[in-house]
């Protein structure tokens, strides 16, 4: 039996939302008045089922219209997409972002993860709270990572109701798309109206204090204006960049700034060489995958380009949600054009001719960068049915997420698209085998797509002359906590972490680092020689992983950031397989107990995590349990937490 909503019925707001993105019902069947016609026969219901995917950017354009999803809104979705309405509502309640429960239209959420938990995210949390009663027309959410660390503590306020542009939004992209107020540039997809992605009023606000976050809630005129890209990247000007070289030197609004500066040169070098040799150069540059697997590019890309079954798909991971990473965000909203060229060029190579970049929702600049780099380079020909005038057919879809950190899973990602639960598939098949909507499908993260358009400007073989013989090319780093001047920071492979620490300005009484974020381990401060890459963090004990860095003094409570990355995985867990949805509960169970003992009190505690953290990571579906023990593991360990 599926589940009913009775007689809810949606409020015309709501309607208007979703016909806005879904256009106007043409049938009672859908939810148009009924006709008779619609009494004889029914129809449209193959059209619609075809259409599932559209069932999270519905959910969306509800959300940013009303600020929650009521059961009648939800009903009519239902019937517009013909999903049963116990999978959309199962879809609805998945994601943090979404809530299917009456809340205020403004939201702002306090980010209480790593970075901003050891700058007082919990006293600014607090303060917050108390002064935002239920009259003021705010709620407020404690929050995972809004990928902010630099700039730690932060908040993200988000406001509903008709589209409007974000406060920050730059004045080149209003004036092109109608002014401020205007509907988001483009769509996304090509097609008009449909599979837009409105951009809601949002407020970022970071560094936060309690007066700032509550000015940027309640008075939207007095919203801070958000910090250039560039502030990020303390290596601005820095002529060796490699992957940064555009950050603070271009202008990340303009297409032909961007070709100025050695645009779109690797995008003709491609169609020079022909799909095959474009393969061959990643390959023989060594490029592996910078989101923590370090799976090999070109073979990852070879084995999609072989596939009989078309069509094929490229998909972008731009849901970086692990604490502590931000360089995603950095490369989108300071060189938003480098991603949409690097989509085109792994596109061509593998024969994919429709791209999918899933944007995490807690980056509405990054949206709004992107949104007006994809319709600039759809006007200028460098997308579309002709690009280059190569004859050969590409177009982009910004997909934004809610609020998932499974979802930077690659088959959790495809199940999102697709309008189902962001959970994991079991593998194999693998994705270039059956990935998005069961055909071939290529995944990279920003990152690594980015590195591609070096590979092609400067040759293979250059650009595997960069770090160390297994571990080549350039490498962004996410540095924060203790140190005098976070960001995001380039470096080749092989450079130690006390290098890295060194340009980032360590502070004293450094007590411990994290390396690869919560799915991460610690390392103490007499490790800091420990080189940078993949096979040297292996070989010491710990993770690269994304390349998080981050570092901790002794002012920081340890216990407390080890709860905190309990009740991450907890939060976090989709909840589909048992080793990772019992375990977490267990672990934080377990941490909380022994919060505040040590020694032989802690004992039975500690043994009972060990063997809960085994089971996770030999049992877990995919690697959100597999590695929810890590960071524990390690600093019991290596840092002895409670002894």
């Amino acid at each position: 039996m599926d589940l009913r909503f009775g007689d809810s019925k949606p409020t015309d707001e709501e309607r208007a939302a979703v016909d806005a993105l879904l256009g106007p019902p043409e049938s009672s069947w859908e939810g148009a008045d009924r006709s008779d016609a619609d009494l004889r026969w029914a129809r449209g219901g193959r059209e619609a089922r075809d259409r599932r995917d559209q069932l999270l950017p519905a959910l969306h354009a509800l959300n940013d219209r009303v600020g929650w999803i009521s059961e009648g809104a939800l009903d009519y979705v239902c019937r517009r997409l013909t999903v049963p309405p116990a999978e959309a509502y199962g879809v609805a309640t998945f994601y943090a972002m979404f809530s299917v429960r009456p809340r205020p239209a403004t939201v702002l959420h306090v980010c209480t993860d790593l970075a901003c938990t050891a700058a007082g995210a919990s006293e600014l949390c607090a303060a917050v709270e108390s002064r935002l009663g239920p009259q003021s027309g705010v709620k407020v959410e404690r929050s995972p990572c809004l990928g902010l660390c630099e700039r730690a503590p932060a908040t993200l306020t988000i406001r509903a109701g008709t589209p409007a542009r974000p406060a920050f939004e730059d004045e080149a992209v209003q004036a092109e798309s109608g002014g401020p107020g205007a509907a988001a540039p483009g769509d996304g997809t090509g097609k008009g109206r449909r599979g837009r992605n409105t951009l809601h009023a949002t407020a970022v606000c970071a560094p936060a204090t309690p007066a700032r976050a509550i000015a940027a809630a309640t008075a939207p005129e007095s919203a801070p204006t958000e910090p250039a890209p560039e502030t990020a990247v303390p290596q601005t000007g820095t002529p060796t960049l490699t992957l940064l070289h555009r950050i603070g030197t271009a202008d990340p609004t303009s297409l032909d700034d961007y070709r100025a500066h050695g645009g779109y040169t690797a995008l003709r070098r491609a169609f020079a060489l022909g799909p095959a040799a474009v393969i061959r150069e990643v390959t023989d540059a060594g490029l592996v995958g910078r989101g923590g697997a370090a799976f090999p590019t070109g073979r990852k890309w070879q084995a999609t380009a072989a596939q009989p079954d078309h069509p094929h798909y490229l998909v972008c991971n731009a849901d970086e949600s692990e604490p502590g990473t931000f360089k995603d965000r950095v490369l989108m909203e300071g060189d938003p054009y480098a991603l949409v060229e690097a989509m085109t060029i792994a596109a061509y190579a593998t024969g994919a001719h429709r791209g999918y970049l899933y944007l995490r929702g807690e980056y509405p600049r990054a949206l709004a960068r992107l949104t007006h780099a994809i319709e600039q380079a759809r006007t200028r020909g460098l997308l579309g049915d002709d690009v280059l005038g190569q004859g050969y057919a590409f177009d982009i879809e910004i997909r934004r997420g809610a609020g998932a950190y499974i979802c930077g899973e690659e088959t959790a990602l495809f199940n999102s698209i697709e309008g189902h639960r962001g959970e994991p598939r079991s593998k194999p098949p693998f994705p270039v085998e059956k990935g998005l909507f069961g055909k071939p499908t290529v995944e990279n993260n920003v990152e690594t797509l980015v590195n591609v358009l070096p590979i092609l400007t400067m040759g293979a073989e250059a650009y595997a002359a960069i770090g160390t013989p297994t571990s080549t090319g350039p490498k962004l780093f996410c540095v924060s906590g203790s140190v005098a001047r976070p960001g995001v920071y380039e470096l080749p492979f092989g450079a130690t972490l006390g290098e890295l620490l060194t340009l980032a300005g360590v502070r004293d009484n450094l007590r411990a680092v994290l390396l690869g974020g919560a799915a991460g381990g610690f390392v103490r401060p007499d490790e800091l020689d420990i080189p940078l890459t993949f096979e040297g963090t292996r070989e010491a004990g710990t993770t690269l992983g994304s390349g998080v860095v981050m570092a901790f003094d002794d002012t920081v409570p340890l216990p407390r950031l080890l709860l905190r990355i309990a009740e991450f995985f907890r939060d976090e867990s989709c909840g589909q397989c048992v080793p990772c949805r019992v375990g977490t509960v267990r672990q934080e169970e377990a941490l909380h107990r022994i919060a505040d003992r040590t020694g032989a009190a802690a004992a039975d505690d500690i043994a009972l995590l060990r063997e809960v953290g085994r089971a996770m990571r030999d049992a877990s579906i995919c690697g959100l349990g597999q590695t929810a023990w890590n960071a524990v593991e390690s600093a019991i360990d290596r840092l002895g937490a409670y002894e």
